[in-house]
């Protein structure tokens, strides 16, 4: 069973596949075993690495509190561990807040970030406003209903029910992963590393609307923007290959300035 040590917390990862490596780091409802379709379609191209944040799946979750602060270490500790290089991190929600943090930890071992269905705790005070004013149009809905469409739920309601049965595997809740975009990077600090950024959205996101990360998109200079049409908060799950081609493509794609020159 591969386990990397975080500061003293062991933290279970699974490595499927070979070549460029992908490492997806899950959201609040998630853990490794959540990137099944991705697993599946991506690991006779890629290598693929995924990962339980402490607190989620089978990492360490005997704390008596979390921190979401200690989640980047969670990341970098298998990034080390397996002493990948020119890494592609890719973040699902609140997991891009992790994800962007780890990157800019090691840019000598990640060439690109993606921030799926978020801004990446990135500190703007525009940004912020946006966001806020998304999530606050977002707690009028049901849980699930910002996560996945009312289509998909109505018709698939096998992988909805599955989909919902993921959360309670892990220890950690959202409330303890408040802290973890608090003293966000700046714009300045992300260019300043290196490291590629990808926003990639859904257009019928509900938690956070295409408007904020298109304007995320324009002020950081040099990020790449993918939209996917007919697709909600939790693309991965619900419209898995439209999520594994657009992954598959920033990965054949993005190239570090570091690694270019």
């Amino acid at each position: 069973m591969p386990i990397a040590d975080s500061d003293g917390t062991s933290i279970y990862y699974e490595r499927h596949g070979s070549g460029p490596a992908i490492l997806f780091v899950h959201g609040s409802g998630g853990h490794h075993a959540a990137w099944w379709q991705q697993v599946a379609a991506l690991r006779a191209e890629f290598t693929v690495v995924t990962v339980d944040l402490r607190g989620f799946g089978k990492s360490d979750s005997s704390m008596p509190e979390f921190d979401g602060q200690d989640f980047p270490g969670d990341v970098v500790a298998v990034l080390d561990q397996e002493d990948l290089t020119d890494a592609m991190l890719v973040g699902q929600s609140i997991g891009s807040v992790a994800a962007l943090r780890a990157g800019l930890l090691r840019p000598e071992r990640v060439g690109s970030v993606v921030l799926g269905h978020s801004l990446g705790g990135i500190s703007h005070p525009e940004l912020r406003e946006l966001a806020a004013a998304d999530r606050a149009e977002a707690v009028k809905l049901p849980v699930i209903d910002r996560l996945l469409t009312k289509r998909f739920q109505e018709e698939r309601a096998d992988l909805t029910f599955l989909f919902q049965q993921m959360g309670t595997f892990n220890v950690a809740k959202m409330q303890d992963l408040r802290n973890l975009d608090t003293n966000g990077p700046s714009l300045d600090d992300i260019r300043d590393s290196g490291v590629k950024v990808a926003f990639l959205a859904g257009e019928k996101d509900a938690v956070l609307s295409v408007k904020t990360v298109t304007r995320a998109h324009e002020l950081l200079a040099g990020s790449h923007l993918e939209i996917v049409p007919d697709a909600p908060h939790s693309m991965y799950w619900e419209t898995p290959a439209k999520y594994n081609a657009a992954v598959a493509h920033l990965r054949r794609t993005l190239t570090a300035p570091k690694e270019a020159a």
